[in-house]
């Protein structure tokens, strides 16, 4: 179990991020358009998991605003935004927002990609629903970087996140 914070009180996780260095566990989310994606739908390019709560609330829906705007400048570079949300939810807010540089994905069927990435949290009043966490994936599929938000409703550190895609 990894302690998180919520609004300052004590939560846990499932676990520990996977190690930097690491390759990076595969997973199947689902996109907007109700189709499955994995890891190697990726594959030859650098992954940024943003991965958050629900994209209903202020800190979760920066991040995705954050990541857009980021993205524009970036090269061969996937920026996933994923929560439990539902797809209709998360391509209401992408077209309410103008968000077009990243791509939302949900873990709404099950929870092979919370499992793998240890992202659940498993106690307090967001248990069951992911964590706010940042991986970053290289171009060879192993782990660059990860933070994983010490007080969740916090934003994570974009710039530490996309020093290490360099």
């Amino acid at each position: 179990m990894a302690t998180i914070t919520f609004k300052g009180t004590e939560i846990h996780t499932a676990g520990a991020l996977p190690d930097v260095g690491s390759q990076a566990p595969d997973f199947k989310l689902t996109s907007g358009n109700l189709t499955d994606k994995t890891l190697a739908d990726y594959k030859g390019k650098k992954v940024i998991l943003n991965v958050f709560p629900s994209i209903d609330t202020g800190t979760c829906a920066a991040s995705v605003r954050t990541f857009n705007q980021k993205a524009a400048a970036l090269e061969n570079t996937a920026v996933l935004c994923i929560s439990k949300d539902l797809p209709f939810a998360q391509a209401r807010f992408c077209a309410a927002e103008g968000i077009s540089n990243v791509e939302t994905l949900s873990e709404y069927k099950d929870t092979n990609f919370s499992d793998a990435y240890r992202l659940s949290v498993v106690d307090g009043p967001l248990e069951g629903l992911l964590s706010r966490a940042v991986i970053v994936i290289g171009e060879d599929g192993t782990i660059k970087y990860t933070e994983q938000v010490a007080e969740i409703a916090n934003e994570p550190n974009y710039d530490n996140a996309l020093a290490a895609l360099a």
